[in-house]
């Protein structure tokens, strides 16, 4: 490889890049009437693979698969030929903020979601790329049988079992509570900008206790989500353009969702936080009802959902259908969101996701 093919940290320069995506803003209704959208990117080729769907996590948006990096994993992608649409679920910051729960997400926007994609593409299946709240909601949906056309499902940080640090289950089982009173969500944006005077108190108190870098977004992101400093990522995996980025990426998450997984971690595992007939009373009680293969990814640093998450939610898929071939790979060196936006993702946990994808 030449010089000129080389792009910073190694990346090779890709026969695709952020310039040559054409992105189309399609939108879509929940089951429930809620305005989501999905975003349709296609390359300087047309795909010659099946669609593929890849889901974000809490107080996110689907702009987190396409980083400022020389190459993403949607670039990767597409290279690959597929079909690739990004999901703005009710946890996007890209909607108008909302209170959510998982199973709002599992039984109205995932489904909804998978149907619109496999009509516009005239696909019989289709495969999905999942992270964090977005990996436990269509995991949800997915073991209640919810969305049974899809074959292939690559799960990243957490799905049915979360297990959080220690730090973490003190935060959510006795901080949260005590915060809820004074807002309705918890939103790392107030790094930069302010939403009254709740807002600048929880700026002062992660300014004075979390000093790991300059960008008070990053550190704001860690008081909210992890014990770790940082909490979502390692320095070291980001360059400097993403460490930028991330400033403009993260806003509200709903006191609703830290209710719903404080009590999630206290069981154990999942739990619904409405009764939702469609989602069964113990998601664990009995075997998925789905026949799609599971690729559980965990990145071995992860100080937001511990690697012993995906690992529990493994062995309880390979206990309830052996002889599946659902896999489980722990990522040494990385994190919870550097394995989509680490500078040198392209080498390390891309070829697992590709590989995973044409199993």
């Amino acid at each position: 490889m030449s010089v000129e093919q080389v792009e910073r940290d190694g990346a090779p320069r890709g026969t695709v890049t952020r310039a040559d995506h054409r992105s189309e803003v399609v939108p879509l209704t929940a089951r429930d009437g809620t305005l989501l959208n999905l975003v349709h990117v296609r390359g300087p080729h047309e795909p010659w693979r099946g669609p593929v769907m890849l889901a974000h996590g809490s107080g996110v948006r689907a702009e987190l698969f396409r980083p400022p990096l020389p190459r993403t994993l949607v670039d990767v992608l597409l290279e690959d030929g597929w079909d690739v649409w990004l999901l703005n679920w009710r946890a996007s910051i890209d909607l108008a903020p909302m209170p959510w729960t998982l199973d709002d997400a599992a039984v109205f926007d995932h489904p909804a979601a998978v149907e619109h994609i496999l009509a516009a593409t005239g696909a019989d299946t289709m495969k999905a790329v999942v992270h964090c709240q977005g990996s436990t909601s269509f995991t949800m949906a997915a073991v209640a049988g919810l969305v049974p056309q899809v074959d292939t499902v690559v799960s990243n940080a957490v799905s049915l079992h979360p297990v959080i640090p220690f730090w973490s289950r003190q935060k959510i089982r006795y901080l949260a509570p005590a915060i809820e009173p004074f807002t309705p969500h918890l939103n790392p944006a107030w790094g930069y900008r302010s939403d009254g005077v709740f807002s600048k108190l929880v700026r002062r108190t992660v300014a004075l206790t979390h000093p790991e870098c300059d960008n008070i977004v990053c550190r704001m992101v860690s008081f909210t989500y992890g014990s770790g400093f940082p909490a979502l990522w390692s320095h070291r995996n980001l360059d400097a353009a993403t460490h930028d980025w991330i400033s403009g990426e993260f806003a509200d998450v709903p006191m609703s969702f830290f209710r719903q997984m404080g009590r999630s971690v206290d069981a154990g595992h999942l739990v619904a936080a409405h009764d939702h007939p469609e989602i069964p009373d113990d998601l664990v009680a009995g075997p998925p009802r789905t026949d799609a293969r599971f690729s559980f990814l965990a990145g071995a640093d992860n100080r937001c959902f511990l690697p012993e998450s995906q690992v529990r939610t493994h062995a309880w898929f390979a206990a309830q259908r052996p002889g599946k071939g659902d896999t489980l790979h722990v990522l040494p060196g990385y994190g919870h969101l550097d394995v989509f936006f680490g500078r040198r993702a392209w080498r390390d946990t891309y070829p697992i996701i590709l590989e995973e994808l044409h199993r």
